[in-house]
């Protein structure tokens, strides 16, 4: 009997790295086609850095800015201290590609809408390879051991591909700056992200968790890119917008 549970076994070992394998040619055959998706919105290289993004609700987003400030150096940090004290970084790499594993209907989903099946590809290969080989996605063998790299795609950017313009920018309490578009996206992502259908407090628990879990892996950042800003807020929004219209434009 154990000899035939330990065959059983192996054979269930070399199904998944067969699988495996064969998911590493199609993701990496298609990595040539990454950027070849559809332009559909010919405007989305054209939105350039020195485009005014309208802010009507400036001194409403002025005072939220404040609020996610102190939040950030009152509450956030210092139980991302805490935890950084508790959990070695190793741990913590661990959650984050987890997290980033679980979200993998988001990228997928998001990738067949704007068109890019390579992406979409790699994504599919990412996630039965890191669930598999890299156990639940603790781990990236993905990418440390094959070149399959993250791709990061969200409704917000299926908006802004498919033409939708950022409208006015907001600054949202705890999530911090954003756009008419982005929170539409936001949206998108919620309803399409696992967790929300097993259960939204469950869903908001791992939200948490992530926000502290990245600012525990990047505690000093905001402190640094304050000092050396003349205006933060007016930094964090362009910032901002610059980071996704390079998003949109990949």
């Amino acid at each position: 009997m154990k000899v035939g549970r330990s065959k059983g076994f192996a054979g269930l070992i070399e199904f998944i790295v067969a699988v495996n394998l064969c998911l590493i040619w199609v993701a990496t055959a298609s990595i040539a086609q990454t950027n070849e998706g559809p332009k559909l919105y010919d405007g989305e290289a054209t939105e350039v850095s020195s485009e005014t993004v309208p802010d009507p609700l400036m001194p409403v987003n002025r005072f939220f800015f404040q609020v996610n400030d102190k939040l950030y150096f009152y509450a956030l940090k210092p139980v991302a201290k805490g935890y950084k004290a508790v959990l070695p970084e190793k741990v913590r790499v661990c959650v984050k590609n987890f997290i980033y594993n679980l979200e993998t209907p988001i990228r997928l989903i998001n990738c067949i809408l704007q068109g890019k099946p390579g992406k979409a590809g790699i994504v599919l290969g990412r996630f039965i390879m890191n669930t598999t080989i890299g156990v639940a996605g603790l781990f990236d063998p993905a990418a440390s051991k094959f070149g399959l790299e993250k791709v990061n795609e969200d409704t917000g950017q299926t908006l802004g591909v498919y033409g939708m313009k950022p409208v006015f920018y907001l600054n949202i309490p705890i999530l911090g700056p954003s756009s008419v578009r982005g929170v539409l996206g936001y949206i998108g992502d919620t309803v399409m992200h696992p967790l929300f259908y097993v259960n939204p407090w469950i869903f908001f628990g791992e939200v948490a968790l992530d926000k502290v879990n990245t600012t525990s892996l990047t505690l000093g950042e905001y402190e640094e890119f304050k000092e050396s800003a003349l205006d933060p807020y007016t930094a964090l929004k362009d910032a901002y917008f610059q980071h996704r219209r390079a998003l949109i434009a990949q």
